[in-house]
């Protein structure tokens, strides 16, 4: 016979027994919590000279030397978060003598991560990801490096603590050097992501550099390592890099936006280079200001350990001229900088593209082919990039014409009436005359001087010295004009009988006339003069033009 619901409910009542265990159940619940409570208490109170002799004993092992950790912060959440500041790794000898006081190789201003507790009690203990902030990298100079290599070797005690990444914020690595006249080596790294491969393997990192000068965020990624203690120069990277939104106006005299990007291998010692750069609104604004289109790609060598660069060579393009340069970019002390040493060749060229880029008038005084060689020097400090820049060179202009009309009108009348015919001077029938230019120069505190100037059109020769700023208000060149006609043949009418009897005396070493001559003043006001007294600066100088 079924039973009633109700009936059942009513037999269904707790028994004695069970409602005994209630009380012990919540009690040890309590002792639980307590327990909790005061192991936290007790891992909260013993981690940190736990964990503190642990990083000494990991850093000490990996480097045998000196360790020093000023604080360290242990709390207990989610497992152990802890923080420690003025971590110091000294080595044998100073790495920064530059600086006062005992540098350390590794200097950290603070740094985090967390772990579990269970962590804390293996060996060695695991971490994934440590947090630097203001980490100092200091390389000792090359003869020291030795000793620093040795510090690393066979200490046969074992690693306490494994970490699998590195995230670094405001890193610098200084390479010291004992070189006179070098200052050491900076890079400013603002974010710095290193992650370990495996034993034995190089790290991969993501990096974004700082540069100084010109200033810019350089992001690259790639491979470094495994680091060569006993040979730092020889640890192995390899990577990308970009560089953008540069802005040259940091350095003194030019201006421009430039980016860059390219790839790179090698040893920290000779890393090779390639990459390519566009500015295009490149221009050297003491001079000139005129902007170009500046294009370039490159192949280099750079020294990791001091910085210094090796060109081989940058091929370079703006409007309408391309040039090829080797040579190297060495760093130095006093002033603070970078000494530029390059030799360009320019074979196939456009003069007026030199000149709207280094000189001021508008347009340029002369267009046409250039064919150059050059050796150029920029010297580091202060002073504007037109007063740091040589240059020491050939050049060759087979056909060049002059955008001045006065310049280019005297310039076709002199060739006319040199072959001997003065009427056709006077009706300027024939095309525009093409001058030849060969010539010596230097560029120095933005003088452009001509030691050898050699300029021919058709029935003219004529040797020439002389300056040009590049500022266009000097104008000076001074010479001897070598003509096929006779003066007598260069005029008509009265003048030509007047001009008979003194022929003779301006007929020299072949040449029909051999007459001295002066042009002075500025690109936009030229004079032009004859120099019977040789004078160079015009005193004694018989005013008037060559062509009447």
């Amino acid at each position: 016979m079924a039973v009633p619901p109700e009936k059942a409910t009513e037999n269904i009542k707790p028994s004695r027994h069970s409602a005994r265990l209630w009380p012990w159940i919540v009690g040890a619940l309590l002792i639980v919590f307590v327990a909790a409570l005061i192991t936290a208490r007790y891992v909260a109170s013993h981690a940190e000279p736990i964990l503190r002799a642990r990083v000494i004993e990991t850093l000490s092992a990996r480097f045998k030397t000196k360790v020093e950790l000023a604080q360290l912060n242990v709390s207990v959440g989610h497992g152990l978060d802890i923080s420690g500041q003025e971590l110091r790794i000294f080595g044998p000898t100073d790495p920064n003598p530059t600086e006062p006081g005992v540098q350390p190789l590794i200097g950290v201003e603070a740094f985090q991560f967390k772990t579990g507790v269970l962590g804390l009690l293996r060996s060695p203990m695991h971490i994934d990801t440590v947090r630097v902030q203001g980490m100092t990298l200091n390389i000792p100079p090359k003869e020291d490096r030795s000793q620093v290599g040795q510090m690393s070797g066979g200490t046969g005690e074992k690693i306490k603590i494994i970490v699998d990444s590195f995230v670094c914020e405001d890193t610098a690595l200084i390479i010291n050097t004992h070189k006179p006249g070098k200052a050491p080596l900076e890079f400013k790294i603002s974010n710095l992501v290193m992650k370990k491969i495996g034993t034995g393997q190089p790290l991969r990192f993501e990096a974004t550099l700082t540069n100084p000068k010109p200033v810019g965020d350089i992001h690259s990624d790639g491979t470094f390592g495994p680091f060569r203690e006993d040979e730092p120069g020889d640890t192995p990277v390899a990577g990308e890099y970009s560089f953008t939104h540069a802005d040259l106006g940091t350095l003194k005299g030019i201006a421009g936006i430039l980016s860059s990007d390219g790839k790179y291998k090698g040893t920290l010692a000779r890393i090779e280079v390639e990459g390519s750069t566009e500015t295009p609104d490149f221009r050297i604004v003491s001079t000139s200001g005129h902007p170009v289109d500046l294009r370039t790609d490159f192949h280099a060598i750079v020294d990791g350990m001091d910085g210094d660069t090796y060109l081989e060579p940058v091929n370079a393009r703006f409007l309408n001229t391309s040039l090829a340069a080797n040579g190297k970019v060495v760093r130095v002390k006093d002033p603070a900088g970078h000494d530029i040493e390059l030799n360009v060749v320019l074979d196939h060229g456009r003069v007026e593209d030199l000149l709207e880029l280094g000189v001021k008038t508008d347009p340029p005084v002369l267009r046409g082919d250039i064919a150059l060689k050059t050796r150029m020097s920029l010297l580091p400090g202060p002073a504007d990039f037109a007063e740091r820049l040589k240059l020491d060179g050939l050049f060759h202009i087979p056909a060049g014409e002059f955008s001045n009309p006065k310049i280019q009108d005297r310039i076709d009348s002199l060739s006319l009436r040199s072959q001997g015919k003065p009427k056709e001077a006077r009706r300027h029938d024939e095309d525009t005359v093409k001058s030849g230019l060969d010539g010596k120069f230097r560029l120095d505190q933005g003088l452009l001087s001509f030691s050898q100037l050699h300029f021919s059109v058709p029935g003219t020769n004529a040797d020439v010295t002389g300056q040009y700023s590049l500022d266009g208000n000097t104008f000076d060149f001074y010479g001897k004009l070598k003509l096929e006609a006779k003066l007598s043949q260069m005029t008509t009418g009265w003048k030509s009988v007047l001009l008979k009897p003194i022929d003779p005396f301006f007929h020299k070493d072949g040449a029909g006339t051999e007459i001295p001559f002066r042009v002075s003043g500025t690109r936009s006001e030229p004079h032009f003069e004859l120099d019977f007294g040789g004078q160079k600066h015009g005193a004694g100088a018989i005013a008037g033009p060559t062509t009447h």
